[in-house]
C-alpha cells in the first residue's frame, strides 16, 4: 500500500474504473490532486483498491475524498478488507493528526438501487467508508441541461440585475437559510449563525469559483425588493448553476422557474456544451424546479462524513 509516484502512475490507478477516470490527469497538472494523496493497494502488479483526495488549485489540504475502489472480482470478504485496510493507511499518512477527515462523495447510476452490479459496487464502498468510521451523510439528484432544450423566455414578474458586491449577496445567502432543505446548510446550521453559515459558503466555494461575477444575478420585483438569487459559474469542469435560492417570505409563487430560466440563459449565452446542476433528493421543490426548466436526471451522488 502506497501512493503513487506521479503521472506516470496514472494508468496504473485508472486500472480500476470510474467516472473521474478520464479527470485525474489533468488534475494532476492543475494541483488540483496530488501523488501523495492518490493511493493504491498492489499485489504483485494487480491493482486491488484505490483511493484519493481532492482539493482546489494550490491548496495543501485534502478538500474531499471522492476516490474509493476496489478490484470487483475479489472475493466478497477481501474487497471490502482491503479497501478498509487501504483507506486507513492512506488516512494515517495524508490526514492531519487530529483532523476530521473529509467527507466522502461517489457518484452512483440512476437507479443503482435496483439491483445487480451496480448496487453491488456502491454498497460496497458504502461499507468500506462505514468501517472506517464514515457514516450516510446525504443522497443527492445530478441533473443536466442540453443545448436545443427550450429555455422559457422571460415571465416579466422579475427583473434582474448583477449583484453588487459580496456584502448584498451575503445578506441575501444569510436570509435563504431560513427554512432551507439543503442537508449540508442545515447543518452548518447546528454549529453556526445563518451569518457565519452564509459567510463559510461564499469564502469556501463561491469566492473560488473563476468564472466571471458578473453572470451572478439578483431576481427581484418590478419595485426592486429582492426575491431571490442565482450563482451561474464554472468549476473547472463544467458549468453549473451553483446556487439557486428564494427569499423565504416569496416562496410558493413559481419565482424559482424565472430564476432559473435566467441562470440557464447567462450560461446558455456562453455557447457551452452542458450546464450541470445538483441538489438533495430530498428538496422536491428544488429538483422539480430543474426538471421544469428543462433539466434531465442523469445521475446522483452519496456523500458521507465523520461528524
Amino acid at each position: 500500500m502506497r501512493p503513487i509516484t506521479g503521472r506516470e502512475e496514472i494508468d496504473l490507478f485508472n486500472r480500476l474504473p470510474y467516472t473521474l477516470n478520464d479527470e485525474l490527469a489533468d488534475d494532476l497538472t492543475h494541483r488540483r490532486r496530488r501523488p501523495e494523496w492518490m493511493w493504491v493497494a498492489l499485489r504483485g502488479d494487480r491493482l486491488l483498491a484505490r483511493a484519493a483526495w481532492w482539493s482546489r488549485p494550490g491548496s495543501d489540504t485534502p478538500l474531499l475524498l471522492d476516490l474509493v475502489d476496489v478490484d470487483d472480482g475479489l472475493p466478497d470478504t477481501d474487497r471490502v478488507d482491503i479497501g478498509v485496510r487501504l483507506l486507513r493507511t492512506a488516512m494515517a499518512a495524508t490526514l492531519p493528526e487530529g483532523s476530521r477527515p473529509p467527507e466522502y462523495t461517489r457518484y452512483v447510476p440512476p437507479g443503482w438501487r435496483d439491483g445487480g452490479a451496480a448496487r453491488s459496487v456502491v454498497e460496497d464502498r458504502m461499507t468500506i467508508l462505514e468501517r472506517a468510521g464514515a457514516r450516510p451523510f446525504v443522497e443527492r439528484l445530478r441533473l443536466e441541461w442540453r443545448p436545443g432544450t427550450p429555455v422559457p423566455g422571460p415571465s416579466g414578474r422579475l427583473v434582474f440585475r448583477p449583484v453588487r458586491d459580496r456584502e448584498e449577496l451575503l445578506a441575501l445567502m444569510t436570509a435563504v437559510l431560513e427554512g432551507t432543505l439543503d442537508a449540508h446548510s442545515r447543518d452548518d446550521l447546528t454549529r453556526m449563525s445563518p451569518r457565519e453559515a452564509a459567510v463559510s459558503h461564499y469564502e469556501g466555494e463561491l469566492a473560488k469559483y473563476a468564472s466571471p461575477r458578473d453572470w451572478w444575478r439578483v431576481a427581484a420585483l418590478p419595485g426592486g425588493d429582492p426575491v431571490g438569487f442565482v450563482v451561474p459559474a464554472h468549476n473547472g469542469y463544467n458549468p453549473i448553476i451553483a446556487y439557486l435560492a428564494v427569499l423565504p417570505e416569496h416562496r410558493g409563487r413559481g419565482h424559482i422557474d424565472d430564476i432559473l430560466a435566467e441562470g440557464t440563459r447567462i450560461l446558455a449565452g456562453q455557447d457551452v456544451p452542458r450546464i450541470r446542476a445538483s441538489t438533495d433528493l430530498g428538496n422536491v421543490p428544488m429538483a422539480n424546479a430543474f426538471r421544469r426548466g428543462g433539466y434531465a436526471d442523469f445521475g446522483g451522488e452519496i456523500n458521507m462524513t465523520w461528524r
